[in-house]
């Protein structure tokens, strides 16, 4: 037995684990997922659902498997006749008053209730009919819809907002088969984490505003990505329908966001599906930007840095929620060049997450500045502008409100062009992807390097910056330079 490890058998299967695992946890390791509805593992043990019972050796009664913690030698058997019975019993008192509202539930097909009544429940229920017993929705809060109906008094809502938000506005008002979720009668879910207790919710019964009625759980494609909305770095995943991004939800890491995110990394995507997208490149012909195709845009650039180089000042004026790789093929692409590389940061007030580590809404806005600042862009903003004026070449990288004045040539590499732009006296304009169209890196604030992953194509010929900017490494031969 290797040392500070215990070893257990779980159906069968033996299990070595840190001392003071619990058990559902240990479960995992043998591939054993015991129903719950209580347990969190990123929240307090409440053990009030008992529907994570299992039968364990010597012990004279069946165990809630949340609240035990594994010992040497421990024989944990989750399907045997009694345990069974057991969840049955508990999946049939949950759905006595439970309303059939699958059909109009935004939890259908993500219902913890569902899923396991599928696994352990009966073919049918010795009830004949069900009783309504509350009002049908409450409004807890700015984006938050509480249906009494279909809760199950699992606790998780109250624990978070009590443990981790430190804002106690939620109880278990009532007692018995009168119980439900209340809120203080002069609060509101505004909290700015408030957002997390729709993901803990193991049913329908707290819903997003937001996401109310767009898509069924089945419609969707999840993808891993990483949150922009500030430094922090959380780790996300990006639910899309037919291309269009309708929901952002926290994908675990218990490195950087644990289970959490944010209300404003939560709300922080309707952007990506801005419909007044850059979706060809332009060239400047005759004082007007006109659409092309690549091969033009590129030859144009390529003139252009050509044209300028050999002790020319070039100035990158870049965005802090750009990937990693474009930042360093623009750098790569103008170093031939005496340059200079500037971004802005958004700042706004920090939001911490009380009862977490190292976890907030962070004053600083943007994904990567950490990765800009590796790379050698730096915060002097003003300077950079204040250089462009007289500098060669200036490229822009999707900054379109920046205001630089340039007497040299203008390249902006973009998603949208407002029409006050000054990019729009730019010489070659190049479309880009954003962030959920694109693979790339950010560096959070801790120094983290973490991947993400396009959710859905970009429109038209736009591309990946690391592809446009790469493409020009290699049209003018700077491939194999260092960076």
């Amino acid at each position: 037995m290797a040392e500070g490890v215990i070893t257990l058998t779980i159906d069968g299967v033996p299990v070595s684990v840190p001392p003071g695992t619990l058990v559902i946890e240990a479960a995992k390791q043998a591939g054993v997922l015991v129903p719950h509805y209580c347990y969190h593992p990123g929240l307090e043990v409440a053990g009030v659902c008992r529907m994570c019972l299992v039968e364990i050796e010597k012990a004279p009664k069946l165990q809630i498997a949340c609240a035990t913690t594994v010992t040497e030698g421990m024989v944990v058997k989750t399907q045997t006749v009694q345990a069974k019975d057991a969840r049955q019993g508990v999946l049939e008192f949950l759905l006595i008053n439970h309303p059939l509202d699958c059909p109009i539930c935004d939890q259908a097909g993500e219902c913890e209730l569902q899923d396991f009544v599928f696994q352990e429940g009966r073919a049918a229920t010795r009830y004949g009919e069900f009783a309504k017993r509350f009002n049908p929705v409450e409004d807890f809060g700015p984006d938050i819809l509480y249906v009494p109906n279909r809760c199950i008094l699992c606790t998780r809502c109250v624990r978070f907002m009590e443990d981790l938000a430190r804002e106690p506005v939620l109880n278990v008002s009532e007692r018995g088969d009168r119980a439900f979720v209340g809120i203080h009668p002069d609060a509101r879910l505004d909290h700015p984490w408030a957002g997390n207790v729709v993901d803990l919710c193991p049913v329908g019964s707290l819903l997003s505003k937001d996401f109310l009625h767009k898509a069924r759980a089945w419609e969707l494609d999840k993808t891993p990505s990483i949150c922009t909305g500030c430094s922090q770095g959380c780790n996300i995943s990006l639910d899309t329908r037919e291309e269009v991004v309708v929901r952002v939800r926290p994908r675990s890491n218990l490195e950087v966001n644990q289970y959490f995110i944010c209300d404003h990394g939560r709300m922080h995507y309707p952007w990506m599906n801005r419909g007044d997208r850059i979706e060809a490149p332009l060239v400047k012909h005759n004082g007007e930007l006109r659409a092309t195709d690549w091969e033009e845009a590129f030859d144009r650039v390529v003139t252009i840095l050509r044209g300028a180089a050999g002790g020319g000042k070039a100035v990158a004026i870049v965005s802090p929620g750009a990937s990693s790789e474009a930042l360093a093929l623009v750098k790569r692409l103008l170093s031939g060049f005496d340059w200079k590389g500037a971004f802005q940061v958004v700042m706004g007030d920090e939001a911490p997450l009380p009862g977490v580590p190292n976890l907030a809404l962070r004053a600083e806005r943007v994904p990567n500045a950490k990765g800009a600042e590796r790379l050698g862009y730096t915060r002097d903003y003003a300077a950079a502008l204040a250089a462009a004026a007289t500098a060669s070449v200036v490229f822009v990288l999707d900054d379109p409100d920046c205001g630089v004045q340039t007497a040299g040539a203008l390249i902006y590499a973009g998603t949208v062009l407002p029409a006050e732009s000054t990019c729009r006296n730019a010489d070659v304009v190049l479309p880009i992807a954003n962030v959920a169209e694109e693979e790339g890196t950010f560096v959070n604030r801790d120094g983290r390097e973490q991947r993400y992953f396009p959710a859905k194509p970009a429109p038209g010929m736009a591309q990946p910056a690391a592809w446009v900017f790469g493409e020009l490494v290699a049209a003018m031969g700077l491939a194999e330079a260092q960076r």
